[in-house]
């Protein structure tokens, strides 16, 4: 490969680098059996050999639930493994096209071939899903693996490392551990492609890193994701959906709902809903609850707390929750309205379990909320119109959309996944993983005169009216 006459010789992953590069060539030629068995190993190691220490594992970086363990974590990757295997024959096909009559004599197909040599840098929150999910497709599509997961989750990421080890030889995937130093390294070396999932601020470095050696890239990002709800809503079944989806996982989710646009008469009946609901999920102490996260660090503690003091210095209303406990990480489900439009919680990323709630009059002053931020990964609506609910949809534009649910659109792996602009680049899940990781080659064959030779030089004036002909009917 190319590379500018850059010198990589310092950089401490180059080696593994080149070993993987090498080793392309023979991975990329490998037959399907050979694919399926890889991934036939990984579900395995996932689903039986290693399932009770991811689930400690979880529990130690995040405090996750034994039950989100296994339906956020491990169900998402044997999925994802079992549609892969299911498909994965036809997806490696050669696609037959249909040939213009102006190259008569030819017949056209493309194929899906490997990229090369991938990086995949995993986020903390579902570190195992977000690290092994990809990873799933990378495979399908014959590349071999750079992983570089979070330091945020250290169990998680000492687990995964065992796991890539004891299921794969080094020079077909690798995971490497470290800080952000190990990161900046590993994003100077050539990969022919790159798949993150994290902050859009870091996707941006991501994106120029890439940029140097024309890598293509994958950047599942996050935003503030608006969760719409109208007047001809259920607002009970609205908040226990929204609840649910919100402060799972201690909200630490890329597409959970990151703040409501709530008709202004149904407001304070959905804070009571929401309010039941948070009790009947966590119990009215949540801290003591067996079934509710805590958040990964100190730092993105703080963060959120922050946040809370901002809201509350700018006379928010603490409608749920505001309960906080330093030691234990802990932050309680929190519902938050009369958020002021300079409030920290509407102009960032919130994270966390905290939900802001904003009133409008009128469905066209929602969607120009909407519209006045970066698009986001996901937009929720709640509403019994199918007029209103067309009527948002074809007014904004986010990378998914659920209607009266949010959240579970992830798990459809027949559906694409990722954002738009800000809140991501590319699709990822099933078919849209692997293609994700793959390179459309086109092939034409000739295999009679072609037409075409008709109009080769020498030039005449009847090649020239012959073109014209041409240019008009073909």
């Amino acid at each position: 490969m190319k590379t500018d006459s850059i010198d990589f010789n310092e950089n401490p992953h180059y080696q593994l680098f080149l070993k993987q590069q090498f080793q392309q060539l023979i991975i990329g030629t490998v037959p399907y059996s050979a694919r399926i068995e890889k991934l036939k190993k990984l579900r395995t190691a996932i689903e039986v050999t290693f399932r009770d220490q991811i689930i400690e594992a979880l529990h130690k970086d995040l405090n996750k639930p034994r039950v989100e363990a296994e339906l956020t974590e491990i169900y998402p990757i044997i999925s994802e493994i079992k549609f892969a295997k299911s498909n994965l024959r036809q997806w490696m096909r050669k696609q037959k096209v249909d040939t213009p009559i102006s190259m008569l004599g030819s017949s056209s197909y493309y194929i899906y071939e490997p990229k090369g040599v991938c990086l995949i840098i995993s986020p903390w929150n579902f570190p195992f899903n977000l690290t092994f999910g990809p990873l799933v497709s990378a495979i399908a599509a014959g590349n071999s693996v750079i992983i570089k997961p979070s330091e945020m989750t250290p169990n998680s990421s000492a687990l995964m490392s065992e796991i890539v080890r004891t299921v794969f030889d080094d020079n077909e995937v690798a995971l490497v551990e470290g800080e952000v130093e190990t990161s900046k390294k590993l994003l100077q070396l050539p990969f022919n492609h790159i798949f993150f999932t994290g902050s859009p601020n870091v996707g941006k470095i991501v994106m120029s890193a890439a940029a140097k050696h024309l890598a293509s890239v994958t950047l599942e990002l996050g935003g503030k994701s608006p969760t719409v709800i109208d007047s001809t809503a259920n607002i009970d079944k609205a908040a226990k959906r929204i609840v649910w989806g919100k402060f799972m996982n201690a909200g630490q989710i890329c597409v959970s709902p990151d703040y409501v646009l709530i008709d202004e008469s149904i407001k304070e009946q959905f804070i009571i809903a929401c309010k039941k609901w948070i009790e009947h999920y966590f119990s009215k102490q949540p801290e003591t609850s067996n079934s509710y996260a805590r958040i990964v660090t100190q730092k993105h503690f703080e963060r959120l707390q922050s946040h809370l003091e901002n809201a509350k210095s700018l006379n928010a209303n603490l409608d749920i929750g505001g309960d906080v406990e330093a030691n234990l990480k802990y932050i309680a489900p929190t519902i938050v309205s009369g958020v002021s439009d300079e409030a920290s919680l509407l102009n960032e990323e919130i994270f966390g379990p905290i939900l802001p709630i904003v009133t409008y009059k009128t469905l066209d002053e929602a969607i120009t909320y909407i519209n006045s931020k970066e698009r986001p990964l996901a937009l929720y609506i709640y509403s019994n119109s199918k007029r209103n609910t067309k009527k948002i949809i074809r007014n904004t534009r986010a990378g998914g959309t659920c209607i009266n649910t949010n959240v579970i659109h992830y798990a459809n792996h027949n559906l694409p996944f990722g954002g738009v602009n800000n809140s991501g680049i590319g699709k990822s899940h099933g078919f849209y993983g692997f293609k994700a990781f793959s390179n459309q080659r086109a092939v034409v064959k000739q295999y009679t005169f072609g037409i075409n030779e008709l109009l080769f030089p020498p030039y005449t004036n009847f090649k020239e009216k012959l073109a014209r002909l041409t240019i008009k009917w073909f």
